[in-house]
């Protein structure tokens, strides 16, 4: 059996490697449905990364999939240079965020197919639309993010869902799931543990606190997924007020062992926010405060490990 590894643009890391890590966010990315607001700055990338890395953040994790501007190069030259480590997604958003043209061509392929050759293979992640930042670094991701609807899964979500699973039953890589202001995790759960035979533990639920039903919540948690809640954001500002009864309900319930935090900065209008910088300044100092010193060790740096850590095959 293959030994356990998390994968960085820069190649494999072990898991106890990965260190303090944000979970979820957003160094370059660009979409159909917010334009004007593209994240494709590496001068202000590398400055976010070297404050937060100095104030002890060791790893990133970009949940930017493909035709989205992942600027893997980039990526690349940013992790040498502030000592960061980043992992990119392959996968696919919502059908929203896509020119139709390029959904017309990711249909004509084996889309399954595409998710392992960027999952295993050293390649430029050249994205079908990518132009500037795509190419001239051979990496690989580390990860499939995927997306659902507003309390629901449109055939979209179905396919690109169908899709990722293969992917992860050939490459055992852990799925990322973004849930539309944070509903749908059940249907989700439904379709990839239930249907399609993803281990609940391979799945990263996203954004649920943008939808703050604790009862919904928990049920998640109990399945076995992780549970990666946002932290301060612009454009979702309202995670801010229900973030901490979400970790409290979790925690108290049991479940710290599944949660993760991220900053998930998603428009250059949002990088203005505290950013990264907030989850180790001010976020993990509350929840020694509140929950003691071991909750925020798992959410940081324990539990990102085992979530993002796949045996390749």
């Amino acid at each position: 059996m293959s030994i356990p590894v998390i994968r960085t643009v820069l190649g494999d890391l072990a898991p106890a490697e990965l260190g303090v890590c944000d979970a979820h966010d957003h160094l370059f990315m660009r979409s159909r449905a917010l334009p004007g607001q593209e994240l494709d700055d590496p001068l202000a990338a590398e400055a976010e990364l070297r404050t937060f890395a100095a104030l002890g953040g060791r790893a990133v994790v970009q949940w930017t999939p493909h035709g989205m501007g992942r600027r893997i190069a980039d990526l690349a030259a940013l992790s040498r240079a502030t000592g960061v480590h980043l992992v990119a997604a392959t996968g696919l958003h919502q059908a929203a965020h896509y020119l139709p043209e390029l959904l017309e061509r990711l249909h004509a392929l084996d889309l399954a197919q595409l998710f392992v050759t960027e999952l295993t293979e050293l390649t430029e992640l050249t994205e079908l639309s990518e132009g500037a930042g795509g190419a001239g670094q051979a990496a690989r991701a580390g990860l499939i993010k995927v997306a659902g609807g507003y309390h629901g899964l449109d055939e979209h979500a179905r396919w690109t869902m169908a899709a990722a699973a293969e992917a992860h039953h050939a490459t055992g890589a852990p799925i990322a799931v973004h849930h539309e202001l944070g509903t749908g995790s059940l249907d989700v759960l439904d379709l990839l543990c239930g249907r399609l035979g993803v281990p609940p533990h391979r799945v990263i639920l996203g954004h649920l606190n943008r939808f703050p039903d604790l009862r919904l919540q928990r049920q998640a948690a109990e399945s076995g997924a992780y549970i990666a809640l946002d932290g301060p954001s612009r454009i979702n500002h309202a995670t801010d007020h229900h973030l901490f009864d979400t970790l409290a309900a979790l925690i108290e319930a049991g479940h710290a062992e599944r949660l993760l935090l991220g900053g998930d900065t998603t428009t250059s209008a949002a990088r203005g926010t505290p950013g990264m910088p907030y989850l180790l300044a001010t976020l993990r100092p509350r929840l020694v405060r509140e929950f003691g010193p071991e909750p925020a060790e798992l959410v940081f740096r324990a539990n990102p490990a085992r979530a993002l850590a796949f045996a390749p095959r």
